[in-house]
């Protein structure tokens, strides 16, 4: 992520002002739904997003006509909203639309912003990680006796972003967004998501197309389960509704590979080459999903023995799931495995295990098989009360010769309960063990009990 400067907040600020305080303004909400939604017959995702839709205040730049009343303009209004509130690419604690969204006199033109509260508080024991996220790859080996127990808190995670759509006649929607959180580690605002979408296309710096951050089970942890993959670069990317509901994307990215040269025989080179990757995606009832992804990239490095450089390929599949068995009911299913794609799987991002030195071959390197498990469900006992649970493994295979005291699999595990008493305020609970072994068996543990406290607006 880049950092974010303080004038970008102004400059939204100023433009907020400016248009809340001219005098061609009306506001006003969308209508009320008369239908009647629950849990029988709508998953809570579905019920809150219908509330938030309601609750949204729409500020008209300028005097309503009695073209405004037409029905041709209440349908661009209801398309301008629902493309606020549907993006495959969105992860459970991202900010949800705004409050308020300024619109122009023709409904052609909408812009957004908004943002979150987060605040999180944790209390370690029986083992503790050096760090705001719970990453099993971080718990001591052996257990440290001076690091036990630990009490801490973070507004990390908060978040402010601007979203603005329109359409033109020629290229169809148009959507750019800007979208920064207050890093968890220093609380300086930083850039995470920076993008313009043109009907189908992305440009800028996202998601890639072998992420399916909706497949991934909620938790309070800002880290999240330490199998999943993915990763944010800078980017084209294309996405389709090939046909419904059946859906197809590719990305084209810059490049970060991860390789573990020793100086000695083997030296690490500047990438070259850009990842790609591609998924296709069928489409289940309650905005669930089957989705198969692949990755492919080219990672170089220099034999420093014979003084030739090297390339080796790396790839990676991933199938995910969101199944709702029942409206109550979620459940969450990824794996992924592959060579060479470490740098985009959770617990393995923090190590440099794209390319590792062979030990067969003295000045070779190679691609070892790495793989990520991640499960998980969330049971709704109200539309707005639920349980939630997520399990993962992160595992990495050498062939032989790494450290005794080398990573060689994490296990994540999280039990959390949510209560959101509007559709803006959620506050959660949560418990969180962990596990790291290293390549001679040794191994230790950590556990963590959280607690959330987060607004939208």
């Amino acid at each position: 992520m880049k950092k974010f400067t303080a004038s970008s907040i102004a400059l939204l600020s100023a433009i907020l002002f400016f248009a809340t305080s001219t005098h061609a303004l009306n506001v006003s909400k969308l209508p009320k739904d008369s239908s009647t939604i629950s849990l029988r017959t709508h998953t809570a995702d579905e019920i809150k997003i219908e509330k938030l839709k309601h609750e949204l205040n729409i500020i008209s730049l300028g005097n309503c006509d009695a073209a405004n009343s037409s029905v041709s303009h209440e349908d661009s209004i209801k398309r301008l909203v629902d493309l606020f509130f549907y993006d495959q690419y969105h992860h459970f604690q991202d900010p949800l639309a705004p409050y308020f969204m300024l619109m122009s006199k023709d409904a052609k033109l909408g812009l957004g912003i908004g943002g979150a509260v987060r605040l999180r508080g944790w209390c370690d024991f029986g083992g503790s990680i050096p760090a705001n996220g719970f990453v099993p790859y971080l718990i001591p080996v052996p257990a440290n006796p001076e690091y036990r127990r630990t009490l801490k808190g973070t507004p990390g995670g908060t978040a402010l972003f601007l979203r603005i759509i329109g359409r033109n006649p020629i290229l169809g929607d148009i959507i750019g967004f800007v979208q920064t959180d207050f890093s968890a580690l220093d609380n300086t605002l930083k850039l995470k998501k920076a993008y313009v979408s043109i009907s189908d296309w992305t440009i800028g710096y996202t998601l890639t197309a072998f992420n399916d951050p909706a497949a991934e089970a909620p938790t309070i942890d800002g880290a999240g389960q330490c199998g999943t993959a993915g990763n944010s670069a800078l980017e084209i990317r294309w996405d389709h509704d090939f046909r419904k509901p059946w859906s197809i994307g590719a990305s084209v990215a810059m490049p970060t590979t991860h390789v573990q040269a020793n100086n000695v025989t083997t030296k690490a080179l500047t990438d070259w080459f850009p990842d790609f990757a591609a998924y296709g995606s069928f489409r289940l009832p309650h905005n669930g999903h089957v989705r198969l992804a692949g990755m492919l990239r080219v990672i170089p490095y220099r034999n420093l023995i014979t003084r030739k450089n090297h390339s080796k390929a790396g790839w990676g599949v991933q199938l995910s799931s969101v199944v709702y068995p029942i409206p109550r009911l979620a459940i969450y299913a990824e794996a992924n495995t592959g060579r060479g794609y470490s740098s985009y799987m959770g617990d393995l991002q923090i190590g440099q295990y794209d390319l590792i030195n062979d030990p067969d071959k003295e000045g070779n390197m190679y691609a070892p098989w790495s793989m990520g498990l991640n499960l998980g469900c969330k049971y709704n006992f109200r539309h707005n009360v639920y349980a939630c649970m997520a399990l993962a493994e992160a595992r990495y295979f050498d062939k032989r010769g790494s450290a005794p005291d080398e990573y060689k699999y994490g296990l994540y595990g999280s039990w959390s309960i949510f209560w959101e008493p509007t559709t803006r305020m959620q506050l959660g609970a949560e418990y969180l063990h962990g596990r790291r072994t290293n390549m001679n068996h040794a191994h230790g543990s950590a556990n963590r009990a959280d607690i959330l406290f987060q607004f939208s607006f």
